[in-house]
């Protein structure tokens, strides 16, 4: 009946719920009944409903003033809910009703859908809520009753089971987001506002658990560089940037770049030189490998969203940093250069026309410089003003461009007399046939022709160049670039066939030369009347030959193909001024060279990089007060051919790696054609200009080399990490067929290391004998209480690895979650490892306090030897007798970088201290809050005041224990390592030393080779030994034979063997059996008086070892030796520890090794 009054009171026309706080509670709101999936959600002071009818239907703003409103059976009748309905504009950004954004959404920052925003809300009790009110997945957000809205600006409420419930989208009405484009956003997008999915614990985890805190999804974290992207997002989307579609964007700019001054100063020579045949060859070579690349371009800018930067965006984002960096910065700085190219040649024109009406101002050289800073003054005040006006002056050139090429088809129809002297004949067969094959003059050749006229095929990139200022990059760029190769190219071929078919090779320009019947004459022009035959003696300077200008002798107005020449070179000139700060702003925003990042710095709607533009301008002066280009002009060709050959390879290479992420929506390409073009790329670079292609080739090796040495922390998912994961893949999977030959064995280590920096020594010796030889994996058991989210967990694991690969080490960074050392040590051994990739050695470091913990601790440390031998591993230990673990230490060098470092409260962080279990005695994780205990091996309390963070002064035994972590990081000067090999384990004892030696840190030191021996055989014994280390190819120093080990240790040794056990005996003889038999089953690590004295023997060995080790070994730098065995189940871990104890104590840093007991030498080849 309750639910019945509340359908009744929704329906009786309360559309906005309460419309007043003094409006009566609906009846369902003190539903007894009422299911606890009937929810509402909160987000901040405001229940949104954005994610139950997707973005831009209706919000609901509640007041909380007044009593708190109880979701909960039994809700007090004196609630009250204060609701305003608010419809929201279509915009992405919800307006709120007084017209002002939300706090987050106006600040740009991403907005979370289908979940809360827990910072902004508090814990849910503080609004009645009940606990569990964050957590439903895949459940309607309620059950019986139900918000929806009509799209009329009113929301109602309805029964679920009525039918509007099941009208309504699939996916709005529940925790759980249905997909949306918003969600794959970068956070510096543009387009759209990035919008965030529930993360899988929001959906997974149990409701009581405490969710994550807010992290981005997939564990995305906006760097500074993106924070500054989308704060200009927000910004763009304000002003109302100035887009350009695919014809004023891409195809003009094309056009212009690529009609240079080529054609119609060099096109109709290359036609005498080459013919009409040859010349098409060239203009289809050059066609072929431009189109080629245009393909290329294309399957890139289509295979994601493309932003500013032109052809560095697209290779960096394709082949990795290396290769983009390299090619970004001569490809601006060739772009700049050219702006000086193009400026000369307008110079040069404009300073010929003076000198043919005597208006020189200086003489030709000044004049060029004159007039050329002039102009390039006037381009960059054209480029500053903005893109808009830059874009119109361009429309300006091409319709002088496009006036000035139909001047030249339509003169080439109109044949007057007065012309014919000259060369110009209208078309004819005869000229047609007689041009059609070559006439090389002058030393010229095809490959000579076609370097001349290949950079005026260039410029397929001024469209893609400015790819941040295009509208929708993947569809303007393939269209705009594809469309003006052909259309240029078409020009090209018409012009040749135009210019071949209605001008002579060569005429005098005198109306006199006309054919008399006493010569003879075979030439084309002797059929139309005229002969030329004294030209081929030289001299004449007409015809296609001869005349450059040729063209404007044809055109029906001859001053317009001046303005044509104007228009090609300042629309190049233009185009280049603006493409080199774009590309050179786009390089400097990644920080890839340190030191340029003032030049990514934008100004206005635009983002126009005026530095850059500034930087490309003092470059291009200074390349126009030279004034001369010959030398600098192939190089900047051969900058641009690298260029293209590297987005061909880009594509070669992105489809060889085969990476699920290369979908280009262009389907038009193929991997072989485009590596076939990155080769043309490159045969045409040498055919330019040989020394001018190695010096570029020089220059991008030069370049890539120091990027790669950099490394510069940045993660594009190029190509190149894919195919690396390929072939690691492919290696892998191989290795896996392949038996293990003792000849390849390799030490691959699983280290105990805990927080890589909380053991360094350890880690850093390790690395020494596995760096590029075999595995290593530091290793971290984890005992802690409460699991860590996703989020924390990668951000430690990044952590970890950043600290490795700054320290060199090589070695891979892993954790478990376990119970104790021995279980997780057990996951570990079984479960790292891919294939052939597995650890086959446990390395640990030696257990120092093990007498003043828990002896529990102690039985699980031995138990992890024993599973170790069980798993078929080699086992190292290493003690140094000042310890190992430096993480109790303030001031050591930590994980986290100074920005990284929680900020501490005012209240004092009590840092408590356990000796009890090894496997926490790691460096503290990551963050420390107050009253946060963490546990580390070392008896250090502190704590923290806001105010400073003070270093307390190290006691003298910290000192040395900071020292002693270091020791192994330096070069090791001249010493011996000792190699005590008293057992033969399979040769891992004597492996490990040969490969210290075989590094440079430890390359200064001889190795010592003790072995056990009968007094009576010990020459006998040295020659076995030296005969066996030859055989496997191993230096020595020196053998030593001892014969004593199995003499009495002295008194007070054994004493003091005596009172180390003592505290660790059972005495079973001092109580009844019961008794004794309780004990031990309580506590087996107590040693029997029957176990003591089995082992009698052996115990001696241990004290004899040890004095023998003094004696001899006291000063080595390293000491290796075998590692003494105990039976599993019949030696007791007490006993055990104190064998290692007292066999290790007071020595130099001491590797106790045992093998598996299978060979890992060979003397066999």
């Amino acid at each position: 009946m309750r639910l019945d009054a509340c359908q009744s009171w929704v329906r009786n026309g309360h559309r906005s719920i309460i419309s007043s706080p003094s409006s009566s509670s609906p009846p369902c709101s003190r539903h007894p009944g009422m299911s606890r999936e009937s929810k509402v959600f909160i987000h901040g002071n405001s229940l949104s409903l954005g994610a139950f009818f997707g973005r831009g239907l209706a919000s609901i703003r509640v007041d909380m003033s007044g009593q708190k409103p109880s979701l909960k059976s039994g809700g007090s009748p004196q609630s009250r809910f204060q609701v305003d309905v608010v419809t929201e504009a279509s915009s992405a950004t919800p307006a709120s009703t007084n017209g002002s954004k939300p706090p987050e959404e106006s600040k740009g920052r991403p907005r979370v859908v289908g979940f809360l925003d827990f910072g902004a809300l508090g814990s849910a009790m503080d609004i009645g809520l009940p606990p569990d009110v964050f957590h439903e997945p895949d459940t309607t957000r309620s059950d019986s009753v139900s918000l929806h809205s009509t799209g009329t600006g009113h929301t109602h409420m309805s029964d679920s089971h009525s039918n509007t419930y099941y009208m309504r989208t699939f996916g709005h009405n529940t925790i759980d987001a249905v997909p949306n484009i918003d969600f794959y956003r970068h956070t510096a997008a543009t387009l759209g506002e990035k919008l965030i999915r529930p993360s899988l614990s929001e959906l997974h985890d149990e409701l009581d658990k405490e969710p994550f805190e807010d992290g981005l999804a997939n564990g995305e974290e906006p760097s500074a560089a993106e924070e500054a992207a989308a704060a200009l997002a927000a910004k763009e989307a304000k002003g109302g940037t100035i887009k350009f579609g695919w014809v004023k964007g891409v195809l003009i700019r094309c056009m212009l770049n690529i009609w240079g001054v080529m054609l119609f100063i060099r096109m109709t020579w290359i036609v005498g030189q080459a013919g009409i045949g040859l010349t098409i060859v060239i203009i289809l070579m050059a066609t072929l490998v431009t189109t080629i690349t245009g393909l290329s371009t294309s399957a890139i800018a289509t295979n994601g969203f493309v932003r500013g930067g032109g052809a560095y965006y697209l290779i960096s984002r394709s082949l990795g940093p290396e290769f983009g960096g390299s090619i970004g910065l001569i490809f601006a700085f060739a772009n700049a250069v050219a702006v000086a190219m193009y400026v000369v040649g307008f110079a040069e024109t404009v300073v010929e026309m003076l000198n043919d009406v005597d208006a020189l101002m200086t003489d030709e050289l000044n004049d060029i410089r004159i007039v050329g800073t002039l102009t390039v003054i006037l381009l960059l005040g054209i480029s500053v003003a903005g893109m808009e006006w830059e874009a119109k002056a361009q429309i300006v050139l091409l319709v002088i461009l496009l006036a000035a090429i139909a001047n030249y088809f339509i003169g080439s129809f109109i044949a007057i007399e007065s012309k014919e002297p000259k060369g110009f004949f209208g078309y004819n067969t005869a000229i047609f046939l007689e041009n059609l094959g070559p006439d090389f003059r002058e030393e010229e050749t095809f490959f000579s022709m076609f370097a001349i006229f290949f950079p005026a095929a260039t410029g397929i990139l001024a469209g893609a160049n400015i790819s941040g200022d295009l509208t929708d990059p993947q569809s303007a760029i393939p269209k705009g670039t594809l469309l003006a190769i052909v259309i240029t190219g078409i020009t090209y071929v018409a012009v040749t066939i135009s210019a071949g078919s209605c001008i002579v090779r060569d005429a005098t320009g005198d109306h006199n030369d006309t054919v008399s019947d006493t010569v003879n004459c075979t030439d084309a022009a002797c059929t139309l009347g005229y002969d030329f035959s004294i030209c081929k003696e030289g001299g004449c300077q007409y015809g296609l030959m001869n005349d450059f200008q040729v063209m404007s002798l044809v055109s029906g107005f001859g001053p317009l193909i001046s303005a044509g020449i104007f228009s090609a070179t300042l629309s190049s000139a233009l185009a280049s001024l603006v493409s080199a700060p774009k590309v050179f702003q786009a390089l400097c925003k990644d920080n890839i060279y340190p030191g340029l990042g003032v030049f990514a710095k934008g100004y206005g709607k635009n983002n126009e990089p005026l530095r850059g533009y500034v930087l490309t301008f003092c470059i291009g002066l200074a390349f126009i007060l030279i004034a001369e280009l010959n030398i600098i002009a192939p190089i900047i060709s051969n900058f641009f051919l690298a260029s293209y050959a590297l987005i061909n390879f880009s594509v070669f290479h992105a489809s060889l790696a085969n990476s699920p992420g290369w979908r280009p929506s262009f389907k038009y390409y193929n991997m072989w054609v485009s590596l076939a073009g990155a080769v043309l790329c490159c045969v045409v670079m040498f055919v330019i200009n040989w020394w001018a292609a190695l010096v570029t080739l020089l220059i991008v090796l030069a370049l890539y080399i120091y990027v790669s040495y950099k490394k510069p922390d940045v993660n594009w998912g190029s190509s190149t990490q894919a195919l690396i994961y390929n072939q690691a893949l492919t290696h892998c999977i191989n290795l896996t067929g392949v038996e293990d030959h003792v000849k390849n064995f390799r030490p691959q280590c699983l280290v105990m290391a805990g927080y890589p920096n909380s053991r360094p020594a350890l880690l850093q010796l390790v690395n020494s004998f596995t760096k590029n030889v075999g595995l290593m994996v530091c290793a971290h058991v984890r005992t802690v209480t409460r699991r860590p989210n996703l989020k924390e967990l990668s951000q430690e694991h990044a952590r970890c690895q950043r600290w490795l690969n700054k320290k060199r080490i090589k070695a891979f960074y892993t954790h478990v979650f376990s119970d104790n050392l021995r279980h997780g040590a057990q996951f570990l051994m079984q479960a790292v490892g891919l294939g052939r990739l597995k650890p086959n050695t446990l390395v640990m470091g030696f257990k120092n306090n093990w007498s003043d913990g828990d002896m529990r601790d102690v039985e699980v440390y031995i138990n992890t030897i024993h599973d170790a031998f069980d798993l078929q591993f080699g086992v190292v230990l290493l003690r140094l007798q000042d310890g190992l673990d430096i993480s109790h230490i303030q001031g050591q060098d930590e994980l986290l970088s100074s920005s990284e470092k929680p900020p501490v409260g005012s209240k004092e962080v009590v840092v408590s201290v356990s000796l009890g279990k090894d496997s926490e005695s790691d460096s503290c994780p990551p963050k420390i809050t107050t009253n946060q205990k963490c546990t580390f091996p070392g008896t250090f309390m502190g704590h923290v005041s806001k105010k400073s963070k003070t270093k307390s002064p190290l006691s003298l035994t910290d000192q040395r224990l900071l020292e002693t972590s270091q020791q192994f990081k330096k070069k090791q000067g001249k010493g011996t390592i000792d190699v005590w090999w008293l057992f033969d384990d399979g040769g891992l004892t004597l492996l490990i030393p040969f490969l210290l030696t075989n590094g440079s840190k430890w390359g200064d030191c001889r190795i010592r080779v003790f072995i056990g021996g009968k007094i009576n055989r010990i020459d006998h014994d040295r020659r076995a030994m030296a005969t066996l280390l030859s055989r496997f190819r191993i230096d020595f120093s020196d053998i030593n034979v001892l014969g004593d080990i199995n003499t009495k240790p002295k008194k007070h040794s054994k004493l003091s063997f005596k009172e180390l056990i003592e505290p660790y005996r059972l005495k079973e003889d001092d109580m009844e059996q019961e008794a004794a038999e309780r004990l031990k089953a309580q506590e087996p690590w107590r040693i029997t008086d029957n176990e003591l004295e089995l082992y009698k023997a052996k115990s001696n060995r241990q004290i004899r070892l040890n004095e023998l080790l003094k004696e001899h070994s006291s000063m080595a730098k390293l000491i290796v030796m075998s590692m003494p065995l105990a039976r599993k189940g019949t030696v007791s871990s007490a006993l055990y520890m104190c064998w290692l104890e007292t066999l290790s104590k007071d020595l130099p840093p001491l590797l106790l090794v045992r093998g598996n007991h299978q060979s890992v030498l060979t003397f066999y080849s």
